[in-house]
């Protein structure tokens, strides 16, 4: 009996541990994308070895970021894989899909400036929560 009570509480705190390295893998990695975007401008002056530097910098913690990513989806239980993996699956396709057609609106001259990765990243932001959340009302 002690036994399946210590079970849900490891899985419970290791479940918690991993999303707590995965926020902060995160949050560095989104503190060292607006240091290598804004730094250049506003901090060094465009400065090459401070530039070069951040994006190495930004490039190592965001593969920091995909292994946290990876430990914390592998410590979930089916159902929330499941959720997950569906809700990347179709990110994956929305960005892929509505990537390449925003790219052909301006190569056939439908719009007059180029494509922005950041319109690309909002979209699929977008469509990860949206799936991530019908997947959970969907399985409650």
């Amino acid at each position: 009996m002690a036994n399946s009570q210590t079970e849900p509480n490891k899985w419970a705190s290791s479940t918690t541990r991993n999303k707590t390295r995965l926020n902060y893998w995160t949050f560095a990695w989104v503190a060292t994308t607006a240091l290598a975007a804004f730094g250049p401008r506003f901090i060094w002056d465009f400065a090459t070895l401070p530039t070069t530097l951040s994006v190495f910098v930004n490039l190592g913690i965001g593969f920091g970021m995909i292994v946290a990513n990876k430990k914390y989806l592998q410590g979930l239980d089916e159902m929330q894989q499941k959720i997950f993996l569906d809700a990347c699956a179709i990110t994956l396709g929305v960005g892929l899909v509505c990537g390449l057609s925003y790219d052909l609106l301006e190569d056939i001259k439908i719009i007059s400036y180029g494509p922005q990765i950041s319109h690309l990243i909002m979209l699929m932001c977008a469509v990860f929560l949206t799936t991530i959340i019908a997947g959970n009302r969907r399985y409650r």
